[in-house]
């Protein structure tokens, strides 16, 4: 790939890809071809045919990445589409981020929405936002702010998992409406509020207000809100 300092799009139009130090598009831009990059920041509309890899991601208005898309840290307060995997190191989420494959990394912060059409996979999950992931949510620490909607996946498996109803300013007297919905929950210290699982399975588990739990399976403690309802539990 040829080097070129910066590629600056402010009108419309398609470019060739290449190795750029900043990659900044303000207009209506396509790159047809993969890019390497310090920089990749999207205030307009991109489109990248192939693959992106950068070491900064910041997306204020919409991006799409038809392939896969590799950086150290990104930021999201618009719209960034991927339609392959996406190996984002240290990610914040303000707006919406959705991934057609799997998307992995060190630290994710979601404040905003992520969908996921495979397996997440992180050493710290932290959402205050909600999630819809198809496969396995896998992290060390796994902490859930439910606010509003319905957070699902298919899995979540952890050594620390913290499920809490966060109060939402915006709704009348602070009500919580959020709620995680997974078909099994396996990790060594759970905490669960408002959540509807199939299977729970732990060494320290909590079941606090507001779950519906077919089966708690659990190996050193287990603690049960009389509001919930856990139809089986087993020690092991």
């Amino acid at each position: 790939m040829s080097k070129i300092e910066n590629l600056i799009i402010n009108g419309s139009g398609s470019y060739s890809g290449g190795s750029y130090e900043k990659v900044s598009i303000r207009g209506e831009g396509t790159i047809v071809q993969d890019v390497e990059c310090a920089a990749f920041h999207v205030y307009g509309t991109s489109k990248a045919e192939t693959n992106v890899k950068a070491d900064k991601v910041k997306v204020l208005g919409e991006a799409k990445v038809r392939g896969d898309l590799e950086a150290k840290d990104t930021t999201v307060m618009g719209t960034l589409e991927i339609g392959g995997r996406a190996r984002l190191e240290k990610i914040k989420i303000l707006g919406q981020l959705e991934a057609g494959e799997r998307l992995t990394g060190v630290t994710a912060t979601i404040k905003g929405g992520l969908t996921v059409n495979g397996d997440v996979e992180y050493e710290t999950f932290d959402s205050s936002g909600g999630f819809e992931i198809k496969g396995l949510l896998s992290a060390d620490t796994i902490q859930i702010g439910l606010r509003y909607g319905d957070s699902k996946a298919a899995e979540i498996g952890g050594e620390r998992i913290m499920v809490k109803r966060k109060k939402n300013s915006l709704l009348p007297f602070g009500k919580s409406l959020g709620t995680l919905t997974a078909q099994v929950i396996e990790g060594d210290d759970i905490h669960l509020e408002n959540t509807k699982a199939d299977i729970v399975r732990g060494n320290k588990v909590l079941i606090g207000p507001g779950c519906e739990i077919g089966l708690v399976e659990y190996t050193a403690d287990l603690q049960l809100d009389q509001s919930s309802v856990v139809k089986t539990k087993t020690k092991r």
